[in-house]
């Protein structure tokens, strides 16, 4: 039986608390928080490692954990929340990018080999959700811009299609489905969640 734990799920301690919480889980949700934005000039190697090591490994390291387990009852289900810009790269954020574009590979084969066993591995891509990380992100524009942050509010909601941001709940929705027995046939795909902000046909 599962109990709750709070950790730091980039760390390995924070890998032994989760699965000693949950040793034999059925559903695995991957997610960290993505790595500071810059000019790629900048980044130093520890902060690739450390992108890597948070939005790459350590997903890769969970799903080693638990994956067998899922193989051997005959059912399991993992997602891992990446970036829309998996999907269309953002020249901010090279350091997530990279590291999450290297995590969506590695599921597109793995996904693959374990397709027959009923466990399924996709990923989940998030546009502009309305969270606290959006949050602190606009009212740090608000603050340089001189503006007041509901009308940073209304700009960026209204550069998307859907005139909105997502929240949290449609997410979690969307999330559930593919952990669900109704996925079973969703496998190795990355889900593109941002009210139609990407333009490309495919």
């Amino acid at each position: 039986m599962s109990r709750p734990s709070r950790a730091d799920i980039t760390t390995p301690e924070g890998h032994a608390a989760a699965l000693a919480a949950c040793p034999t889980p059925d559903i695995l949700v991957n997610n960290a928080r993505g790595p500071p934005p810059g000019d790629f000039r900048t980044f130093t190697h520890e902060m690739w490692i450390k992108a890597l090591e948070g939005n790459m490994l350590m997903p890769i390291e969970l799903m080693k954990a638990t994956i067998d387990g899922m193989i051997e009852r005959g059912f399991g289900r993992i997602v891992n929340i990446t970036s829309s810009s998996v999907k269309a790269p953002i020249d901010v954020l090279g350091l997530s990018n990279g590291a999450r574009s290297g995590l969506t590979g590695f599921v597109a084969g793995v996904a693959r080999k374990v397709a027959a066993t009923s466990v399924t591995i996709n990923n989940i891509l998030p546009g502009t959700f309305d969270t606290d990380r959006i949050a602190v992100t606009m009212q740090a524009q608000a603050k340089a811009q001189n503006i007041p942050l509901d009308e940073i509010r209304e700009r960026r909601a209204q550069s998307l299609p859907a005139g909105r941001f997502g929240n949290p709940e449609e997410f979690g929705k969307a999330c559930a489905f593919l952990c669900s027995v109704h996925a079973g046939y969703i496998t190795g795909q990355n889900l593109l969640i941002d009210g139609g902000a990407y333009p490309g046909t495919y």
